[in-house]
C-alpha cells in the first residue's frame, strides 16, 4: 500500500507531530520480505522508547532510530525517507547532536540523488561530510564519501568520482574498515568496467573477492557477484556471467532481498538477450518488473526497461520496444541519468532505423555519439589512465623493495652463520661492516631504478596528454561527421534510402566535410610541432599579400553570413617571419572571427609599428567573452570549443597553434573582449631579420 504523507502543522503540539509521522510510517509499511524483520525491529525500539516516562524527541537514540528507519525505506518508500530526514534533521538541529544532523544530510543526498536533483544531492552530502569531519567521525566519513563520489559518477564526471573514491580508501586503509574498502574498489571496478576497460576492472574485483573473503558475509558477496556477471555479460564471456549471476540469485532469494533480487533478474535477463534467447530474456525481464512494482527505485528501472525494449526488438515488436524505450529515456532524462541516456539513445536509433524513420533514426544517433564523447572525456580519461600508470609504478617500485629486503635477509644470514662460527670481533666487525657496504650499493641501485620509474611516469604522462588531446579532437569533431555520412552512404547503397532523400542530407553534408577538411589541416600542422617536425624557416615576407590571399580564401563563408572583411595593411608591411606558419595564424583567426560574428557583422585587420615589431589585430563585431574564457583561452591544455553564431563547430585547437606559431616566429598573443561587443585578436612579429637560431 503507498504511503500518503500529510500533516497539518499549525496548531499541533510537536511531541503530537512526531506521534503522527511514526504513526503513519508504521501502519503503512506492509513489505513480505527480509526488509520488513529490520523494518519492525526499529519500529518496536521507537515504541519502546517513546512509551518511556521521561521520553523527549530529542534523544539522540530516538533521533537514530528514525535515520535508521529512513534508510530501511529507501528503496520502497522515498517519501518516508524524505520526511524522516527532514525530521531528524530539525531534531538534530534543535538538540545540538551533530553526528544526527551529518547522518540526516546523508539520507537527504540519498533521497534527492535517486530523484535525480545531484545539486541538491551533492549539497547535502557535502554538508554532511563537513560535520563528519569536524567530529572526527571517519566511518560517518567514508560512507558520505562514497556516495558523494557514485553522485560524480552517475553525473558522468568519473574523474571526481575516482579521486573521492582513492581519497576515501586511503582513510578506509588507516582505520581496517574492511566493508567500506570493498564496496569502494568495487566501484571502482565499476568505474573501469563503464569505459570498457575490462581487464583494470577484474583486477580490481579480484582485490574485492579477497576483501570479501575476510569479511564472510554472503550477501556482500552475493551482491558483487551480481555486478561481476554484469561485466562478464558485457564483456561477452556469457558462461562465467551465467555461473556468477545464478549463485547470486540463489543467496538473494533465500534472504528474500527483493530491491537486489529485482537486479539480479533483470541481470540474468541482459545474459539471455547477448544469447538473442529473447522469449527467456523477457521471462527474467518480467520477473524484475513485478517486483519493481513494489520498490521506488526509478534508476534500477532505466536498464531494466531498455533490456525489454531490445528484447522485444528482436522479436520484430516494434511498437512495443519504442515503448519501453521511451519509458527508459523519459526516466533518465527526469533523473539527469547520463549514462542511462547514452543506452536508451542507441535503442531509440535502433528502433527508427528499423522503421525506416530516417531523420529521427539520425538524430538519436547523433545524440548516442555526443553523449559517447562525453563520457569518455580526456579528464576521465585522463583519470583512470594515470591510476593504471600509479598502480603499475607501485607493483614494480614494490618489486624492487622485496628483491631488495631478499638480498639483505641474505645478507643478514651470512652475518649470523659468521657469528656462530667466528669468535674474533675483528672478523665479525668486518663482516658487518661489508654488510653495510652492500646495503648501501643495493639502496643505491634502487634509488636509481626509482629515479628511472619517475621518468618514465613523467614521460608517459606528457605522451597521454598529447594522445588524449588528440583523441578528444578525433572523437568529437571527426567522428561525428564521418559517422553520420558513412550511416547516410551505408542507407543509400543498401538501398534503405531513396535518391531525393539522400539530396536533402547533402547541405548538412556539405557544411561537414569543410569543417572536417578545416580540422584536418590544423591537427597536421598541431601534430607536426608536436612530434618535433616543425622547423621555423624565417624570412622577409609581405603580411598584406598573405591577409588578401586569406581574405579570398574565406570569402565564402564571409558571404554566406554576410560580413565584411576589411583589410587596412599596407604594401609596406614587411615582416621577418616563416610564411607557412603565419599563414596558418591568420587563417585560424580570420575564421575564428567569422564563426563568432552573426549576420552583416564586419572584420577588420590592420596592423601598427612598435619599435622593432609590426602588431597586427583582427577585430570584429561578434558575441565576445567573458572574462573567465579570455584568462584560460592561451592556457597549455585548456581545450576550449564552443559552437558559432550558426553553429559551426570547432576543435579548440586553433588557438593553441596559433600560440606556438607566433612564438617561434619570435612573437606574442593576446586578446581584448567584451560580452556582446565582440573580440580582438592581437599578435607582434619582427619588422626586420634578426639572427635566429634553428628552431623546433
Amino acid at each position: 500500500m503507498p504511503l500518503i504523507l500529510t500533516y497539518i502543522r499549525t496548531h499541533c503540539t510537536d511531541v503530537f507531530r512526531y506521534a503522527a509521522i511514526i504513526i503513519l510510517i508504521i501502519c503503512s509499511i506492509a513489505n513480505t520480505n527480509a526488509q520488513q524483520k529490520i523494518q519492525k525491529k526499529y519500529e518496536d525500539s521507537i515504541r519502546e522508547i517513546r512509551s518511556q516516562k521521561n521520553f523527549s524527541p530529542k534523544d539522540t537514540l530516538y533521533i537514530d532510530l528514525l535515520s535508521n528507519l529512513g534508510y530501511q525505506l529507501r528503496y520502497y518508500n522515498a517519501d518516508s525517507l524524505l520526511l524522516l530526514s527532514n525530521e531528524t534533521l530539525q531534531l538534530s538541529i534543535d538538540s545540538g547532536y551533530k553526528e544526527g544532523e551529518s547522518r540526516s544530510r546523508l539520507r537527504l543526498g540519498d533521497y534527492y540523488s535517486d530523484k535525480g536533483d545531484s545539486e541538491t544531492a551533492i549539497s547535502n552530502y557535502t554538508a554532511g561530510l563537513d560535520i563528519a569531519i569536524e567530529l572526527g567521525n571517519k566511518d560517518l566519513s567514508l560512507r558520505i564519501m562514497n556516495n558523494l563520489a557514485g553522485e560524480n559518477a552517475y553525473k558522468g564526471d568519473y574523474a571526481h568520482a575516482l579521486t573521492g573514491y582513492l581519497e576515501a580508501i586511503e582513510i578506509a586503509e588507516e582505520i581496517g574498515n574492511i566493508k567500506m574498502l570493498s564496496i569502494m574498489n568495487e566501484n571502482i571496478a565499476n568505474l573501469y568496467a563503464s569505459q570498457k576497460d575490462y581487464q583494470q576492472s577484474l583486477d580490481f574485483y579480484k582485490k574485492v573477492k579477497k576483501l570479501n573473503g575476510q569479511i564472510g558475509d554472503e550477501i556482500i558477496i552475493a551482491e558483487t557477484l551480481s555486478n561481476l556477471a554484469s561485466t562478464y555479460a558485457d564483456m561477452g564471456k556469457l558462461d562465467y556471467a551465467m555461473f556468477n549471476i545464478n549463485k547470486s540469485v540463489t543467496i538473494f532469494e533465500k534472504h528474500k532481498i527483493i530491491d537486489w533480487l529485482a537486479y539480479t533478474y533483470e541481470i540474468k535477463g541482459k545474459i539471455y538477450l547477448k544469447e538473442n534467447k529473447y522469449k527467456w530474456a523477457l521471462y527474467w525481464y518480467n520477473q524484475s518488473e513485478m517486483l519493481h512494482r513494489g520498490l521506488d527505485d526509478d534508476r534500477g528501472k532505466i536498464d531494466l526497461f531498455n533490456g525489454m525494449a531490445e528484447a522485444y526488438l528482436g522479436q520484430g515488436k516494434d511498437i512495443l520496444s519504442e515503448n519501453f524505450a521511451h519509458q527508459a529515456y523519459e526516466i533518465s532524462d527526469r533523473i539527469q541519468f547520463m549514462e542511462g541516456n547514452q543506452k536508451c539513445a542507441y535503442t531509440l536509433y535502433r528502433i527508427n532505423k528499423n522503421k525506416k524513420n530516417f531523420s529521427r533514426a539520425l538524430s538519436f544517433h547523433e545524440l548516442y555519439q555526443k553523449l559517447s564523447d562525453s563520457l569518455s572525456r580526456n579528464e576521465n580519461k585522463k583519470s583512470l589512465t594515470m591510476l593504471k600508470t600509479k598502480t603499475e609504478y607501485d607493483q614494480q617500485k614494490q618489486m624492487l623493495i622485496e628483491e631488495n629486503e631478499k638480498a639483505l635477509a641474505e645478507q643478514q644470514r651470512y652475518i649470523i652463520a659468521a657469528l656462530a662460527i667466528l669468535v674474533v670481533s675483528i672478523i665479525i666487525t668486518l663482516l658487518v661492516y661489508r654488510a653495510e657496504v652492500i646495503q648501501k650499493r643495493l639502496n643505491k641501485e634502487l634509488e636509481a631504478k626509482k629515479e628511472i620509474l619517475e621518468k618514465r611516469e613523467s614521460e608517459l604522462q606528457e605522451s597521454n596528454e598529447t594522445k588524449t588531446k588528440l583523441f578528444s579532437i578525433i572523437g568529437h569533431d571527426l567522428r561525428g561527421p564521418v559517422g553520420a555520412l558513412q550511416e547516410l552512404l551505408r542507407l543509400y547503397s543498401d538501398g534503405d534510402m531513396e535518391a531525393d532523400e539522400f539530396l536533402e542530407f547533402v547541405p548538412k553534408l556539405r557544411e561537414d566535410v569543410d569543417h572536417v577538411s578545416f580540422t584536418l589541416n590544423n591537427l597536421l600542422s598541431w601534430g607536426h610541432t608536436q612530434m618535433n617536425g616543425a622547423v621555423t624557416k624565417p624570412s622577409l615576407m609581405a603580411l598584406e599579400s598573405l591577409v588578401s590571399e586569406n581574405i579570398k580564401l574565406l570569402s565564402e563563408i564571409a558571404k554566406k553570413k554576410s560580413i565584411k572583411i576589411v583589410s587596412e595593411l599596407t604594401e609596406n608591411t614587411l615582416t621577418w617571419s616563416d610564411s607557412n606558419q603565419i599563414d596558418i595564424v591568420v587563417r585560424n583567426l580570420i575564421s575564428n572571427a567569422l564563426k563568432f560574428t552573426p549576420q552583416n557583422g564586419m572584420i577588420t585587420i590592420s596592423a601598427r609599428e612598435r619599435d622593432n615589431l609590426w602588431e597586427v589585430s583582427i577585430k570584429d563585431t561578434g558575441v565576445g567573452m567573458d572574462k573567465i574564457t579570455v584568462k584560460n583561452l592561451f592556457v597549455k591544455n585548456s581545450n576550449i570549443t564552443t559552437y558559432g553564431t550558426d553553429n559551426e563547430k570547432g576543435t579548440g585547437l586553433g588557438l593553441s597553434l596559433c600560440k606556438e606559431m607566433v612564438e617561434k616566429n619570435g612573437g606574442s598573443i593576446w586578446v581584448e573582449s567584451a560580452l556582446r561587443k565582440g573580440s580582438c585578436f592581437f599578435f607582434t612579429l619582427p619588422k626586420r631579420e634578426k639572427s635566429y637560431s634553428k628552431a623546433v
